[in-house]
């Protein structure tokens, strides 16, 4: 199976595609779309669903994993984020890609084995399980390379069946 995972925001969508099977993973490619500050919304938008189309049209992806929305106190910041992540969930659908979500404690949980764990402990977990030389670069990038980690690790659980129905 080919999974891409996806990190969502406005500015930085943190992205990785791995391919898993039998239960051993690999890296395929990862990276981030960035867009412009002081860029209008709308233009910053577009400049996602086109940039996430073109990985989605190189890479194939089976299915796709997204981070939930995780609100910590800037509404602002909130906002925009829902609306690149709505981007993105419109642009995988429209593209047939099957979509699952998952939480920042249930990525921690399968990557690391520890809900609570610190961002550097999920980006090493990240590095060691792909056998990766460097750790993926910028943050944004290794946490969608874990949402893909914990995708392929749970995907097949009974969990992940009751917290993605679609």
């Amino acid at each position: 199976m080919i999974i891409l995972g996806i990190d969502p925001g406005l500015a930085i969508v943190g992205w990785g595609v791995i391919e898993s099977v039998n239960g051993r993973m690999r890296p395929i490619a990862y990276g981030a779309i960035t867009t412009p500050a002081h860029t209008d919304v709308e233009a910053r938008l577009l400049m996602i669903q086109n940039d996430l189309e073109s990985i989605i049209e190189k890479y194939r992806p089976d299915e796709m994993a997204v981070e939930e929305l995780f609100f910590n106190t800037n509404i602002t910041t909130a906002i925009a984020v829902a609306e690149a992540r709505g981007v993105i969930l419109c642009t995988a659908h429209k593209l047939g890609v099957k979509i699952s979500e998952y939480t920042p404690l249930q990525v921690k949980q399968a990557v690391v084995g520890y809900g609570k764990a610190e961002k550097h402990q999920v980006i090493s977990m990240v590095t060691t399980i792909l056998k990766l030389k460097a750790p993926p670069k910028p943050d944004d990038t290794a946490d969608a390379v874990a949402i893909a980690i914990c995708h392929a690790q749970s995907s097949s659980s009974a969990m992940s069946k009751y917290f993605n129905k679609r």
